[in-house]
């Protein structure tokens, strides 16, 4: 049976942890067998305690300092054994069902990579933060005037790919940079790239939102930097 990797970068997780886990136990994932990478990137809140108490039901990674998303997620690719390669938050901002919709595509061989799009969802409206909406809404505009794209969601964490097209990839990003540069990246290369609507459930800074203005500045970077050199 086809398999799928779900690896999830972890940082200061303790209250969702363990819900976000259950969730994609209980997710379809379209009928693929399952393997769940965790990469702890040095949480400070017992995190890092409860996914040892883990480690003996799931690989589990451990960063010796904090690095960022985009390096965990580079930590987890490298682990990667399924046919496909999903990405999760350990938030629950996102649905683990929705994969249901993306992987599909990959299954079929109709798409290389599957974005899960949050705007094309208008069920979403009402459960975004309106400044995070807007700074999404720009920062995908920029991405498809510099590559050509009519992508709707760039900086979506949902993104399902063929692992050999993710592990072809050399990631360089440590923090949520990653975003703009795998998306950058798989435009240059001008891949089979697909979007679905998908759930979302956006929370605030005071609910342990990490994100900021200072990642959206990172991201013009970013976009603009492997628009022109790779």
């Amino acid at each position: 049976m086809p398999k799928v990797s779900i690896i999830m970068p972890v940082y200061n997780e303790k209250d969702t942890i363990n819900a976000i886990i259950e969730k994609i136990e209980r997710a379809n994932f379209a009928g693929l067998e399952k393997e769940l990478i965790m990469v702890d990137d040095c949480s400070s809140d017992g995190t890092t305690e409860i996914l040892k108490e883990l480690s003996n039901r799931y690989k589990v990674l451990f960063h010796e300092r904090n690095q960022g998303k985009g390096a965990a997620i580079r930590t987890a690719v490298k682990e990667a054994s399924g046919d496909f390669v999903v990405i999760q938050d350990a938030d629950l901002e996102y649905l683990p069902d929705d994969y249901d919709k993306l992987l599909p595509f990959l299954i079929n061989d109709e798409a290389d990579v599957v974005y899960g799009s949050r705007f094309k969802n208008t069920g979403n409206s009402k459960n975004f933060i309106l400044k995070n909406k807007l700074a999404n809404l720009f920062l995908t505009m920029l991405t498809n005037i510099l590559f050509g794209a009519e992508i709707t969601d760039m900086e979506t964490c949902y993104k399902a790919f063929k692992r050999e097209l993710i592990q072809s990839i050399t990631i360089k990003s440590n923090r949520f940079d990653f975003e703009p540069e795998i998306t950058a990246k798989l435009m240059k290369k001008k891949v089979r790239l697909k979007e679905v609507p998908i759930s979302y459930f956006g929370r605030g800074h005071d609910e342990g939102k990490k994100i900021n203005w200072k990642d959206g500045i990172h991201a013009i970077i970013t976009l603009i930097k492997y628009r022109f050199t790779d």
